[in-house]
C-alpha cells in the first residue's frame, strides 16, 4: 500500500514531464547520489533535436538581475507545509465554493500546484509597487543570504519564537532593491501560470516604478505573444506629488494570457439606440425592398400621412401610396442614394430582428434586437464606471464604518475587468483589502454567475507596520485598523480586516438584490499555511532514544484533527478544497466522504474490516487510512486485497 508524501510536487520533476511528452528520446534514467533510480535529460541529444537553435554561453537578448538564477531554483523546489482548515472563522463553510487562504503566497501557490493545475480562468494581482513605501516578501533563496540578513539586521529576529519577519520595506538604500523585488515576482508568477486554463487570462496592477521589469519578466514567463496589451487607469484625481515633478494620475493593468488566441475580450456591452443612421453619402442610387410589416413609421413628432418617402430631391415628399395599419407599413419601396446597407445585409438584420424606422422627415434608422460588445478602450476611468481610489476609499470607510485602508482598489476596476472573460475560478494571492472577492460577490449577484474566488494574503503585523509607518496619514489608518480589530475581538492582522470586509460586502449585496440574491454565495472557507501535517524524522540511528522512539508511535502531529489530515491529502491527491464533504460513523468509526465519493477517508485506530467492506462496497476514486491503524504488513496487505475484490478502480494510500 502507497504512502503519502505529504509534501509539494518537485517543480524539476514537471518540467522533466513536459519535455518527455516533447522529446520521449531524451528522458532516461541514472542513479542519483542516494543511490536511487530517477530520470534525467540527455543534454547533448537534446541539442541535437534543437539543431542549433539554443544558445550556450553566446550573447543573446536577456533580462537578468542578481538571485534570478536563485529564484528559478526556488520555484520549483518542493515543501513540506500544508493548508489547514479553520472552521471557526470561515462563513457557511459546509456549503461555500469560495476560498480565504492566509499565508505566504509562494508557498501556498505551490500547494495548490495539484488540485487547481490549469483550473483558474482568471488571476488578478496588485502587488507592491517596490516604491520603496511599501513591504515586500523577503525570499531568501540562499542559506548564505539568509543568514547574512540575519547578522545585518535586515531581518528582525524574534527572541521568543526565533521567527524572522516575513515582510519587509524595501528601501531604496537596499542595494538590492530592484534585485529584491524582481526575485519575489518572478518566482510567483511562475506558479501562477501554471494555474491558469489554456484561455485564462491574468492582470496585473502596476505603476511606473517597476512596469518596465514587470514587463520584462511577464514576456519571459507567459510570452512576449501572449501579450495582450495594457489598460490605463486614471486612478486620482488628486495624486500625492511624491517625485515633485509629475503627480502620477496614471497606473497600469498589463494583462497576459495563457495561449493567446482570436477571441477579444467581451469589453462593454453596447445600448441598443433607435436613431443609429443607416444612410451615408453615396454617389449611386439604390433601390431597396422592404418586406411587409418592417418599416415603423414613428408618429411621436406628428401625424404622418400614409406613402413612401426619401428621394434625394426630394427627402419629405411622398413617393407612393401604402398601406398603413397600426403604423406599421403594408408594402414599401423606397429609392435613396444614401443607404450604407445593401438589400443582403438589410434582410439579413430584419432577420435578427433589427427593427427599421422611419421619421416625420423620412430619415431612416435602425434600432437592433442586440449589439455585440465593443472591444474596450485603453483608458480605464469614469467613462466606463471605474472609480478613482479617493471614491473607493470612501466607499469602504462607510461599508467598514472606519479608515482602515490606504487607497484601496475600486471595487468598479475588478468589475469591469471580470466582465471582460467568462470566468469561474478566480485567483488573487496578493489579496490586501479584498476588493477582487467583494466583485466576484457582485458581479454574481447582476448576472446570475457562479464565479468562485480564492483570496491568499499574508497575514501582516498591523502593530508592526505601524512602528514602520513613515507618514501620519498611513499612521492614522493603521491606528483605526487596529481598533477596528479590538471591536472585533480579533488579532491585529491584515487578513482578519479582508475577511470581515467580505463578510459585510456580502450581506449587503445579498439585502440589495432581494430575492434575486437569496442563493448568492457570500461565504469562504478559511484555511492557513502551516508546517507539514507530518513529524520530522531526521535522527542519525545513534541518535535514537527510548523516549524519542515512543514519540514517533504514530507519525502525526498530535494536534492535528481528521479535518487537517483531510485537506492534506486532498492538496496532495489535486483533489479542490471547495468540494463539499460529509462525516458518519460506520462500525464504531468515523469515515470522511469528499463530493460524493471522489475521495473517502478514515483516520481512526483498529479500524474493523467492516468499516473497510463498507467503504470498498461505496467504490470510491480514492481512499486514504492512517498507517497506524493498522497493526502489522498482513492487516494491510488484507485491506488491498479487499480494494480489489469489491472496488478494483479504487486507489488506496496510508499517511
Amino acid at each position: 500500500m502507497d504512502k503519502m508524501k505529504c509534501e509539494t510536487g518537485d517543480g524539476v520533476e514537471r518540467n522533466v514531464d513536459r519535455i518527455a511528452a516533447l522529446f520521449p528520446q531524451v528522458v532516461t534514467e541514472v542513479k542519483g547520489e542516494d543511490g536511487k533510480i530517477k530520470r534525467a535529460v540527455k543534454w547533448d541529444v537534446l541539442k541535437e533535436l534543437l539543431s542549433g537553435e539554443y544558445v550556450e554561453g553566446g550573447e543573446c537578448y536577456d533580462f537578468t538581475w542578481p538571485g534570478k538564477r536563485a529564484a528559478i531554483a526556488e520555484a520549483a523546489r518542493p515543501i513540506r507545509k500544508t493548508l489547514r482548515p479553520c472552521k471557526e472563522e470561515s462563513k457557511n463553510w459546509d456549503t461555500t465554493e469560495n476560498l480565504y487562504i492566509e499565508g505566504d503566497n509562494l508557498d501556498v501557490l505551490k500547494l495548490l500546484q495539484e488540485s487547481y493545475l490549469g483550473k483558474v480562468k482568471m488571476i488578478y494581482i496588485d502587488p507592491p509597487y517596490n516604491t520603496g513605501n511599501d513591504f515586500i516578501y523577503r525570499d531568501d533563496c540562499k542559506v548564505s543570504r539568509a543568514k547574512y540578513a540575519v547578522a545585518s539586521g535586515e531581518v528582525v529576529k524574534d527572541e521568543e519564537s526565533g521567527e524572522t519577519t516575513r515582510m519587509f520595506k524595501n528601501t531604496e538604500t537596499n542595494g538590492q532593491f530592484h534585485s529584491d523585488w524582481c526575485t519575489m515576482i518572478y518566482m510567483r508568477l511562475v506558479l501562477a501560470r501554471d494555474l491558469l486554463t489554456e484561455d485564462g487570462v491574468i492582470f496585473i496592477s502596476i505603476d511606473d516604478c517597476e512596469i518596465e521589469n514587470l514587463r520584462k519578466i511577464c514576456d519571459e514567463i507567459f510570452g512576449a505573444e501572449n501579450n495582450a496589451g495594457v489598460w490605463f487607469w486614471y486612478k486620482s484625481a488628486t495624486p500625492p506629488n511624491l517625485s515633485h515633478k509629475i503627480k502620477r494620475n496614471i497606473e497600469y493593468v498589463l494583462v497576459y494570457e495563457r495561449n493567446k488566441n482570436s477571441s477579444c475580450f467581451r469589453g462593454i456591452q453596447k445600448s441598443s439606440k433607435s436613431d443609429d443612421p443607416i444612410t451615408k453619402p453615396q454617389n449611386s442610387i439604390k433601390q431597396l425592398s422592404f418586406p411587409a410589416g418592417t418599416i415603423h413609421f414613428r408618429q411621436n413628432d406628428g401625424l404622418i400621412k400614409a406613402g413612401i418617402y426619401g428621394t434625394k430631391k426630394f427627402p419629405n415628399r411622398l413617393v407612393n401610396d401604402v398601406i398603413i395599419a397600426h403604423g406599421v407599413n403594408e408594402n414599401v419601396a423606397i429609392f435613396e442614394n444614401r443607404f450604407v446597407w445593401t438589400q443582403s445585409k438589410l434582410e439579413n438584420e430584419i432577420s435578427a430582428g433589427t427593427v427599421i424606422n422611419c421619421s416625420l422627415a423620412g430619415v431612416i434608422s435602425y434600432k437592433k434586437a442586440n449589439y455585440a460588445p465593443e472591444i474596450p478602450p485603453s483608458l480605464i476611468d469614469d467613462s466606463v464606471g471605474v472609480l478613482t481610489t479617493e471614491e473607493a476609499g470612501k466607499q469602504l470607510e462607510q461599508l467598514m464604518s472606519e479608515k482602515v485602508f490606504d487607497y484601496p482598489k475600486p471595487v468598479s476596476l475588478l468589475h469591469y475587468l471580470l466582465s471582460f472573460k467568462e470566468g469561474d475560478i478566480i485567483l488573487d494571492f496578493f489579496s490586501g483589502s479584498a476588493t477582487t472577492a467583494h466583485a466576484v460577490m457582485q458581479l454574481n449577484a447582476e448576472d446570475g454567475g457562479n464565479r468562485k474566488f480564492i483570496m491568499v494574503q499574508y497575514p501582516e503585523d498591523l502593530d508592526k507596520n505601524l512602528q514602520q509607518a513613515t507618514t501620519e496619514e498611513t499612521k492614522k489608518t493603521l491606528r483605526n485598523a487596529i481598533a477596528f480589530c479590538d471591536s472585533l475581538g480579533v488579532a491585529h492582522k491584515l487578513t482578519e480586516i479582508g475577511k470581515e470586509r467580505i463578510r459585510r460586502a456580502g450581506e449587503k449585496i445579498k439585502e440589495e438584490h432581494g430575492l434575486a440574491a437569496v442563493d448568492l454565495d457570500v461565504g469562504f472557507r478559511v484555511f492557513k499555511l502551516e508546517d507539514s501535517n507530518m513529524k520530522d524524522v531526521f535522527y542519525s540511528a545513534d541518535a535514537y532514544s527510548q523516549k524519542t522512539l515512543d514519540e514517533l508511535i504514530s507519525n502525526i502531529k498530535e494536534d492535528r484533527t481528521d479535518l487537517d489530515l483531510l485537506y492534506g491529502c486532498l492538496l496532495e491527491w489535486g483533489v479542490e478544497l471547495s468540494l463539499p464533504h460529509t462525516s458518519e460513523v460506520i462500525d464504531g468509526v468515523t469515515v470522511h466522504t469528499v463530493n460524493g465519493g471522489d475521495l473517502i477517508a478514515c483516520f481512526d485506530p483498529d479500524i474493523p474490516e467492516s468499516a473497510i467492506r463498507t467503504i470498498a462496497k461505496r467504490q470510491p476514486l480514492r481512499a486514504v487510512f492512517r498507517d497506524s491503524s493498522f497493526a502489522g504488513a498482513p492487516q494491510k496487505i488484507n485491506v488491498e486485497e479487499i480494494f480489489k475484490l469489491l472496488s478494483p478502480a479504487t486507489t488506496v494510500k496510508v499517511i
